[in-house]
């Protein structure tokens, strides 16, 4: 049976989503649609050139409609952060074009994977626009937040990326939580790497934190890094690699959060991401995962709210 991916959105993000998608070689069909038909038109044109250089897949476009019948569904329209513009600015434009989307897409038989920002609020808009399980509507979340972190730190310790294990959950935006009680280096706990200093830890949670506003304001947008992110994450979903990832989706009950969207560990596979981890927290980091969550349930009552 072949499998399908969609990408909704092909600007910025959703060219770097669909090219990284492609050289993961786990799709055999990618369906592009944009507002701006030409644009998803040209696209799909460019991409199919490369086929040469990529495993086997076909590039098309396709109606958003067809694309319900899509293995996964990733949503990357709306329109980007301005410099200086927070996430939760963007909301109440790209929370429209969320909600007609869910709308479009009800019935969908994959899993909806949300790019746009605010991711989190608009992971809890697409979920009951689409009327699917939360398990099945998915945020990229705090997955490039988590891959920041695991650099900076590579980065201060000289080691490679894939030997530090640390997760930063609750909103991708100011509010992000890093669970460094819980950090690793190579099975190690941070806490005790040689030459370890805590005080780096606020410097270093500021870096990732503010990582985004300083690539939009030297370049404008944010996108090779959060393509790869989307990349992985669809990989994930296709194979049924059940591995955890600090995806968003509507809490219901884990680590005693209820009805808002925000990252936590989770086993992502072929079912979505059905089984939340509850990790082990310092008081202060619980405290600042209910700040978070506060902050997320504010901005989605802001939506029905008179503008």
């Amino acid at each position: 049976m072949k499998r399908q991916v969609a990408i909704i959105g092909t600007g910025w993000v959703g060219a770097s989503v669909a090219i990284s998608t492609l050289h993961s070689g786990v799709v055999d069909e990618l369906l592009l649609t944009d507002a701006r038909v030409e644009v998803a038109e040209g696209e799909a044109m460019d991409l199919a050139h490369g086929a040469t250089f990529y495993p086997q897949a076909t590039v098309r476009t396709a109606a958003v409609e067809e694309m319900a019948g899509a293995d996964v569904v990733v949503v990357a329209a709306g329109r980007g952060g301005k410099p200086g513009e927070s996430r939760l600015d963007l909301l109440r434009d790209n929370a429209a074009v969320t909600r007609d989307l869910g709308q479009r897409l009800r019935g969908c038989r994959g899993t909806i994977v949300m790019v746009s920002n605010p991711v989190d609020v608009l992971t809890q808009v697409m979920t009951e626009a689409s009327g699917l399980p939360p398990a099945r509507v998915l945020g990229t979340g705090t997955m490039l937040d988590t891959a920041r972190l695991r650099q900076v730190l590579a980065r201060e310790l000289k080691v490679d990326p894939h030997s530090v294990h640390a997760h930063v959950v609750g909103e991708h935006g100011d509010s992000e939580v890093v669970l460094w009680s819980t950090a690793m280096v190579g099975g190690l706990a941070l806490g005790q790497w040689p030459e370890w200093h805590a005080e780096r830890e606020p410097v270093l949670a500021e870096e990732v934190r503010r990582a985004a506003y300083q690539i939009i304001r030297r370049k404008g947008a944010t996108n090779h890094a959060i393509g790869l992110v989307t990349a992985h994450l669809v990989k994930c979903l296709l194979r049924d690699e059940r591995r955890v990832l600090t995806v968003s989706r509507v809490q219901h009950g884990a680590s005693g959060l209820h009805d808002v969207a925000l990252s936590l560990p989770a086993v992502v596979g072929a079912d979505g991401a059905s089984q939340v981890l509850e990790l082990e927290m310092t008081a202060s980091e619980r405290e600042a995962l209910e700040r978070s969550a506060t902050v997320l349930t504010s901005a989605a009552a802001e939506l029905n709210r008179p503008s």
